[in-house]
């Protein structure tokens, strides 16, 4: 049954609607603020869906996969907004909004966390007491799931490696489809070091900060959020201009480059090895599928992995494309982001069973 699905990103700075056409032909897109003035009128211009698939940041341990939209779960997605108080707002805003406007369209909740949800007990567990793990419901979660999973199904079987390098950024371990294993946490600060956010950080530096200096959690949280990363490194958190400033001679640019690929590096042999091995190395995100010098920096020191670009198609990679060179023991692709056709997807899965 072809469905054309409204898909629904509300991100922090801009709501970012797509209509997708039964053949996953994109018939329309809007990339309005996160609370346009006249959304029915954006919404009508799109034209008319069979369903609307929101993403939402967060589904707790609850939604392990998508979910139809009732009263029922609408109350218990607004329960998670404590593990995700920056993003689940702004999922939950854009769905009352595109309700007010279709209240009588179907409507599925899309959940980035879900695809980390068959992560092995001993990547998702900390090793804190168990009343905590149990009252809190502390574990890794993981995030980027719908990007990951639309990588993933691109590359084919195997073992799968997925680099999502955007703003944020994040591996997964994917083994057949399924996540095994992934670099963020209980928040999406975990990892990889990004464009503002820190990625992970020695908790013990942390306790020190708040006792010794004195400084206010509101602060802290700030600064690992909004003040770290790239930004902190090099003064930019834009990536092609870290690389104009490595080209340039720029010492903290340098820096920053290292810091991020040797974070970098090290995660995707980790990831590797949570798969016992490689068959499938895939960028995708921003920084991932349009930088061709990081993807260059990053493959220089996995080559015990056998990983090997080739680079004329390296250097042109545009869309999804094979980067790799003859004869190299790993495949290594550049997938273009396309979370609104995942979306779309498990709109359908839930819609048409």
């Amino acid at each position: 049954m072809g469905l054309a699905v409204l898909v629904v990103n509300a991100g922090s700075s801009s709501l970012k609607l797509r209509l997708v056409g039964p053949a996953d032909e994109l018939l329309g897109a809007r990339d309005l603020p996160p609370q346009p003035e006249d959304l029915a009128a954006e919404l009508t211009a799109l034209g008319a869906p069979d369903a609307v698939g929101h993403r939402i940041v967060h589904g707790g341990e609850r939604f392990r996969e998508p979910v139809l939209i009732e009263a029922d779960v609408e109350v218990a997605l607004r329960e998670l907004t404590a593990l995700a108080p920056l993003h689940q707002p702004k999922s939950l805003a854009a769905l009352d909004a595109v309700q007010a406007v279709l209240p009588e369209v179907r409507a599925v909740a899309c959940f980035d966390t879900a695809f980390h949800a068959t992560l092995t007990a001993a990547a998702a567990t900390y090793a804190l007491p168990r009343a905590w793990r149990q009252r809190w419901g502390l574990r890794r979660y993981g995030f980027h799931g719908l990007s990951h999973a639309w990588a993933a199904r691109r590359a084919g079987g195997g073992r799968v490696v997925t680099c999502h390098l955007g703003a944020g950024a994040s591996l997964a371990a994917v083994r057949d489809g399924r996540c095994l294993d992934t670099t963020m946490g209980f928040t999406p600060l975990d990892g990889l070091v990004m464009a503002t956010r820190s990625g992970s950080v020695d908790p013990g530096l942390l306790l020190w900060l708040l006792e010794e200096t004195g400084m206010a959690e509101r602060e802290l949280a700030e600064a690992l959020e909004h003040q770290s990363g790239l930004l902190a490194l090099a003064g930019t958190a834009d990536m092609r201009e870290v690389l104009a400033g490595v080209e340039r001679g720029d010492a903290d640019a340098s820096l920053a480059l290292d810091v991020y690929v040797h974070r970098l590096r090290a995660g995707i042999a980790a990831m590797a090895a949570a798969l016992g091995g490689l068959d499938t190395l895939v960028f995708t995100g921003g920084v991932g599928e349009r930088s061709a010098p990081v993807r260059t920096a990053v493959a220089a020191g996995l080559g015990f992995l056998g990983i090997d670009l080739d680079p004329e198609h390296n250097a042109s990679a545009g869309g999804d494309t094979d980067i790799g060179a003859e004869g190299a023991a790993v495949r290594t692709l550049v997938v273009e982001a396309r979370e609104d056709l995942e979306i779309a997807r498990q709109v359908r899965a839930v819609v048409c069973n």
